[in-house]
């Protein structure tokens, strides 16, 4: 078997299914499995599975056993030379993964010094998320995200480096450290370095495994050739928890890998504290106001009830769309008729333009999405 694709899932029932749907269309052409490992959801998660995906594997936690277990656990299952590990509030296009083979056999890389590879990631906006591609966070480096100093001077080595600004988002490049929303990698490699440190609950278990891949002399690889849909925020309630678990990942992996200094354990402290405070900050249910609703669909039957309080333009043609309006849109698109791959490049291209984007499953009643990368994702029901 080619590929196994791990979806560890908590919660996010809605999200899960569409990011299987596009997993499995994914891998039409491509011998690989979806392994789905559920941490004790609560959300009606394993009855959706077993109802419209009965044919996946789905393994069930009996409690939340965070990021690092939940993955180890589904590896443990796979069979595949290769493995995705994949975040369930994400969306892959129909050639990601053939796209990821040929990079691996390309003359580009050395396959059996090849260690990761991660890929473009756009949020439910469209604009492209800068922690996809990241620089190892030594103190220093650490230091200049926690300070803000990487936005002041982005084109200094000195200060670019936590978001590699060396490398631009629509170029290939080998990278450090890599996002666990999107992980491609042999089997064997991620076996042979122990899998995710389940040390650590969740938020540096990515950063480590990169950094472990590295230390044995493997390079890691940011592919920018094909764009995923990370709805990022939508997994992780940024509460107390979140700030407790932020900072001791933190802490974490710095005392795993870095000499041990008070001075420099006070200042991660310090400014892990105000990160992760600043990130619960950002997180809110922003509420958009819109002024008309584009459907995107080639079934001309299709038509949301739910919808006609406001005008709605249902258009069959991407070249359609009025890119000129100054009008607060939200463009839904029916998955069943344009593909996720064409979905995410109209996305990438109105980024900028006012518009916030829902994705339509077939047979359901509801359009997802997230109208900015620190919010959680929204449901709106269509019919």
């Amino acid at each position: 078997m080619q590929l196994s694709v791990i979806i560890l899932n908590y919660n996010v029932r809605y999200f899960l299914e569409q990011c299987v749907l596009s997993v499995q269309k994914a891998l039409e052409h491509i011998e690989g499995e979806i392994i789905v490992v559920d941490n004790a959801s609560t959300d009606e998660s394993c009855e959706m599975m077993k109802q419209k995906f009965p044919e996946i594997k789905l393994i069930r936690n009996s409690e939340n056993v965070g990021f690092p277990k939940g993955n180890n656990i589904g590896v443990a299952h796979a069979s595949g030379e290769y493995i995705c590990i994949l975040n369930p509030d994400t969306v892959v296009a129909e050639d990601t993964f053939e796209k990821l083979f040929n990079f691996c056999h390309s003359e580009l890389v050395s396959e059996s010094n090849t260690g990761i590879i991660g890929c473009k990631l756009i949020d439910g906006t469209g604009q492209f998320l800068p922690e996809c591609k990241r620089g190892v966070p030594t103190p220093w480096v650490a230091f200049t995200k926690i300070f803000g100093l990487y936005k002041l001077f982005p084109r200094l080595k000195w200060f670019n480096q936590y978001y590699a600004q060396h490398i631009a988002e629509n170029e290939n490049g080998e990278v450090a450290i890599l996002v666990g929303a999107f992980m491609f990698m042999k089997r064997d490699l991620y076996l042979q370095v122990g899998g995710f440190d389940e040390n650590c609950f969740m938020y540096s278990d990515d950063i480590d495994l990169s950094y472990m891949v590295q230390q044995l002399g493997k390079k890691n690889y940011y592919f920018a050739e094909t764009t995923v849909i990370h709805y990022k925020g939508e997994s992780t309630v940024r509460d107390a928890t979140y700030r407790k678990r932020f900072q001791e990942a933190m802490q974490f992996f710095y005392g795993k890998h870095f000499k041990k200094s008070v001075l420099f354990d006070y200042i991660m402290r310090f400014g892990s504290f105000v990160f992760s405070f600043f990130k619960k900050s950002q997180q809110q249910n922003r509420v958009v106001l819109v002024d008309e609703f584009v459907v995107f669909t080639k079934n001309s039957d299709l038509k949301f009830e739910a919808l006609e309080e406001k005008k709605c333009t249902y258009l069959s043609d991407f070249n359609l769309f009025d890119s000129d309006s100054k009008k607060n849109r939200e463009v839904i698109f029916d998955t069943s008729t344009f593909s996720f791959k064409e979905i995410t490049s109209f996305m990438q291209s109105k980024a900028n333009q006012k518009c916030t984007f829902k994705n339509y499953l077939a047979n359901s009643n509801y359009g997802i999405g997230s109208n900015h990368a620190n919010d959680r994702g929204e449901v709106k029901i269509l019919k």
